[in-house]
Order: structure tokens, then C-alpha cells, then sequence
């Protein structure tokens, strides 16, 4: 019945965060917002969201490293996305075509997830309230990185489209009411989703950190599989690129927005530290899709990219590595 319930959760999860994004989509396009800010920060926020949910209804259940290893375990499952597209659209170098455009976002992403792990292994006992500082500069830093993103983007959003493009696109009173519906879905299903995978660990004797990582991780970044898949098919660049790099980012955010529903305390302080172990992985996943977005490397080993085929062994190496490990155990 539990993996019922986890499997029927995770599908309308993953349905309603495609709502989320459709709908988001539609209010960047309604407000004429650029493409590369779109990716960067309102599709990876949206797409991102059942993460965070996610993480804070793990806290109100007792599972803290459950959130700690979706979270960071998405950033592990989004560079192995970028991989993918590479086998499943090897004639586009997809990395290759946003190269200077995206290096920014990829690297506030590798500072946070950075940040992250040293506050992870540091365990800094100052606050705010009951809000940990460290996850006060987590925000800060994501706020800072994202103007200085758009302040180099700026014009991008161009002109009103033409009417013509604009049919088929929801008008923005229904994209909003969409976004918002939707949005409500997932703060319901949620709590379902991160029960039923409590159980399984329990079921299993695997570690709550692991299932979250591994299997929680898998489910919640589905949408932005989905949406980046959708985005390359229809050659918006930019905005596939920059849903992945701007999610990891967002990721990072949502461990300091989750440190202000954990009021008996800091939110890092009761992760436990081997899961900079994680954060690590993400951080060297991060910057081997920098380096591949940025060389200029054209060589392939049968029908992968290097570039590819390294983050691939990397993230299956990384997982095997948790679970050997036994991280959050």
C-alpha cells in the first residue's frame, strides 16, 4: 500500500509541477520577461517548488535528513539531466550553444552549493530569532547572484510578441489562477509523498538520507526533466539550460527558506554533516557541466560527449558512494 501511495503521490506531484511550469511559461511570455531570466529564476523557482515542500513537510514529520537529501541530491539529479540531453539530442550540443550566457548561473549555483557544504561541516551556532545566519547569507548570496545576472540581461525581454504568437498562450489572470491551483496541489499531495517515503525507508532499512537523495530527489526533479526536454524540443536553449543551472541554485535557496519553518532551531545544525558529502558531489557535477559549457572540446566516444559521459559515471559513482556510505544513516 505504501509504494501505492508514494507512486500515486510522486505522479501527481510531477503533474501538477508540469502545471506549474506551463503556467509560469505563460506569465513570462504575458510580461514579456527574457528568456534567460525566465530559466534562471521563475521556471527553476517553479519547477523547484516540490522541493522545497517537500523539505519543510519533512521537518513537521521528524525527518530532517530526508530534506537535506532531496535537496541536495536534486542538484546531483539535474547535472545528470544535462547529460542526458546529450544522448537524447546529440546533434544540437546543447551545452555548446549557450556557452558565455549561462557560466554566470552556473557559477552563483557552485558558490551556494560551496557555501552550503561549509556551513554543513562548520556548524555555525548563530541566529537570528530561531533563523540560522548561515542560511540568512545562503539568501543574501542567491539575491545578490540573480541582479547581477539580470543586470547583465537586461533588454532581453524586448517588445510586446505580436498577437498572432500570442494565441494558444494563456491569457495572464488565467495563468495566474493556473500557477496558483496548481501550486495548491502540491502543498497538499506533499505531506503524502514525504510520509509514504519514510515509510519505505523504514520498510527497506535503507537510511532516510539515502531514500531522499536517491529516490525522493528522482521524483521531485522530474519536472524539470520534463520541462527542460520540452524546452530543447522546440530550441529554447536557454531557458532548458538555464531551468537546470537556476534549479540547483534555487535548491540552495530552499535550504535557508526551510530554516524558517524549523522553529526549534537551525535547519543545518540538525542535518547531519556527512551530507556535505552530497553537497560536494552536486558542487563537482556543477562545475564538470561548467567546463562542458564552456570548452570547446568537439569530441565524442561512440555516440557520447566526454563531457557527458563523465557527469554520467560521476552521478552513478556518487550514488553508489551514498549508499555505501550509508549518509544520513
Amino acid at each position: 500500500m505504501v509504494w501505492l501511495i508514494f507512486v500515486g503521490s510522486s505522479a501527481l506531484l510531477v503533474f501538477a509541477a508540469m502545471q506549474l511550469a506551463k503556467y509560469g511559461d505563460a506569465i513570462a511570455v504575458r510580461t514579456r520577461l527574457g528568456g534567460m531570466f525566465v530559466g534562471t529564476l521563475l521556471m527553476a523557482g517553479a519547477t523547484s517548488l516540490p522541493e522545497l515542500l517537500t523539505g519543510i513537510s519533512s521537518l513537521n514529520q521528524g525527518v530532517p535528513d530526508l530534506a537535506a537529501g532531496n535537496l541536495l541530491g536534486s542538484n546531483m539529479f539535474n547535472m545528470f539531466v544535462l547529460a542526458l540531453l546529450d544522448l537524447l539530442f546529440r546533434q544540437e550540443r546543447i551545452l555548446r550553444r549557450v556557452a558565455t550566457r549561462h557560466a554566470l548561473t552556473a557559477s552563483l549555483a557552485t558558490l551556494l552549493i560551496g557555501m552550503t557544504a561549509f556551513f554543513t561541516l562548520a556548524d555555525i551556532d548563530v541566529r537570528l530569532g530561531w533563523v540560522g545566519v548561515d542560511s540568512l547569507l545562503l539568501l543574501a548570496t542567491y539575491v545578490a547572484g540573480v541582479s547581477v545576472i539580470q543586470s547583465g540581461n537586461r533588454g532581453s525581454g524586448g517588445d510586446a510578441a505580436p498577437e498572432e504568437e500570442l494565441e494558444g498562450i494563456p491569457t495572464l489572470v488565467r495563468a495566474l489562477i493556473g500557477f496558483s491551483l496548481a501550486a495548491g496541489v502540491l502543498i497538499v499531495v506533499t505531506p503524502w509523498l514525504v510520509s509514504s517515503a519514510k515509510e519505505i525507508a523504514e520498510i527497506t532499512g535503507l537510511s532516510a538520507g539515502f531514500v531522499g537523495t536517491a529516490l525522493v530527489a528522482l521524483v521531485t526533479s522530474l519536472p524539470e526533466l520534463a520541462t527542460t526536454i520540452a524546452a530543447v524540443r522546440i530550441g529554447a536553449f536557454d531557458l532548458a539550460i538555464g531551468n537546470l543551472f537556476g534549479s540547483n541554485a534555487f535548491n540552495v535557496v530552499a535550504l535557508g527558506l526551510t530554516d524558517f519553518f524549523y522553529l526549534p532551531g537551525r535547519f543545518l545544525g540538525v542535518v547531519d554533516p556527512s551530507f556535505a558529502l552530497v553537497a560536494l558531489l552536486g558542487l563537482i557535477l556543477t562545475c564538470l557541466a561548467l567546463i562542458g559549457n564552456l570548452a570547446r572540446v568537439e569530441r565524442r566516444l561512440f555516440f557520447i560527449e566526454i563531457d557527458a559521459l563523465i557527469i554520467l559515471l560521476v552521478y552513478l559513482g556518487g550514488m553508489w558512494f551514498v549508499y555505501a556510505r550509508g549518509i544520513g544513516g
